[in-house]
């Protein structure tokens, strides 16, 4: 694909700052004004498989044929209401396309669906998700979007299509993925104490309210004193009796060396070298595939990419321009199939 300006993302110096980035890319206010999609929102439960059922909302087109359905997914201790999954959703619908916002197992308001806990390594449900609701609209060419724990299940997503696919979805992006996920927890818990602490008040929130719902099942209290995440991770192994460890947990879900090698899925992810949450070395050692592609931005701290400041998004410009870039090499390829050469 060829390279134009918009493939680099150059924001104003004035708003290059890793932290001003990331935090004003989460600040509720740039999801503010009208929002179609959120008009047109029905909430769906989505069957996950083995009994598990995760909770979405599905915005269709009023009129005319979609231009194809966008499948959003959020990060850790976010939800279908996080400013980045507005945000995208809404310049998404504008452009045509049905959009699809997921919630991950507890997330959102979707506690009480499950009694089983949530973690990083349910990669089976979610993709089997994904697959429910690409494949409920058959007719629609459909794109996965991930962010951060969501763009490192969209990597997973991509990587499980290649052995059991899903008909209609043509590209997966993935936008400031976690790839080791005991890195980014130690980035966290060493790095400024605003991270820290409000994904320590969120994560204990979440455990409350799922104590809330199951209070025969599960009793947090011996773990809502702790100040890092690493420690609330070690703590709350115990309600995860199928790993031995927090480390072979990780393990699960760790996305470096290799393990994208078998991607055959268009899959485009995109980072930035100052993400504070995410280490940008291991996005070097990912594997050479004609599949997999990778901009690592200057700038742009984790999710943000905020281009104009703040509500102009760069990856939002950048996902659409990839969209329109496949369609037309995929027409070009119908065409010329019909009109093969003359020797």
């Amino acid at each position: 694909m060829n390279n134009s300006d918009e493939d680099f993302f150059s924001p104003s110096v004035l708003f290059r700052n890793a932290y001003i980035q990331t935090i004003f890319g989460s600040l509720h206010f740039r999801a503010i004004g009208k929002n179609e999609m959120l008009t047109s929102a029905e909430e769906k439960i989505v069957d996950a498989g083995n009994g598990v059922r995760l909770l979405g909302y599905y915005s269709r087109q009023k009129t005319g044929h979609p231009a194809g359905m966008i499948i959003t997914v959020h990060g850790w201790e976010g939800s279908v209401d996080s400013t980045y999954m507005l945000s995208t959703g809404r310049f998404f619908y504008r452009l045509g396309y049905d959009v699809f916002r997921l919630n991950l197992r507890d997330h959102g308001r979707s506690h009480c669906l499950n009694e089983g806990l949530f973690h990083g390594a349910l990669t089976e449900e979610v993709f089997t998700a994904v697959k429910e609701i690409a494949q409920s609209r058959p007719d629609l060419s459909c794109y996965l979007i991930g962010f951060s724990l969501g763009g490192n299940f969209a990597l997973r997503v991509a990587l499980k299509h290649s052995s059991c696919p899903i008909s209609n979805l043509k590209m997966v992006f993935s936008i400031s993925p976690t790839l080791d996920p005991y890195k980014s927890t130690l980035a966290i818990d060493e790095g400024p104490a605003v991270y820290r602490r409000y994904f320590l008040f969120k994560w204990k929130r979440s455990l409350r309210q799922k104590q809330l719902c199951f209070p025969d099942v599960y009793r947090f209290d011996s773990i809502l004193d702790q100040r890092t995440l690493l420690g609330m991770t070690e703590g709350i192994m115990k309600w995860y009796p199928q790993f031995k460890n927090y480390r072979e947990y990780f393990n699960l879900y760790t996305l470096t060396g290799d393990a994208l090698s078998s991607v055959a899925i268009p899959v485009f992810i995109m980072t930035s070298r100052d993400d504070p949450v995410v280490p940008v070395e291991d996005f070097y050692g990912l594997p050479s595939n004609p599949y997999l592609h990778v901009s690592i931005q200057q700038s742009g701290g984790h999710c943000g990419f905020l281009d104009p400041f703040p509500f102009g998004c760069w990856y939002e410009r950048r996902i659409a321009r990839l969209i329109q870039q496949q369609l037309k090499s995929d027409d070009s390829a119908v065409r010329d199939s019909g009109n093969p050469d003359e020797t």
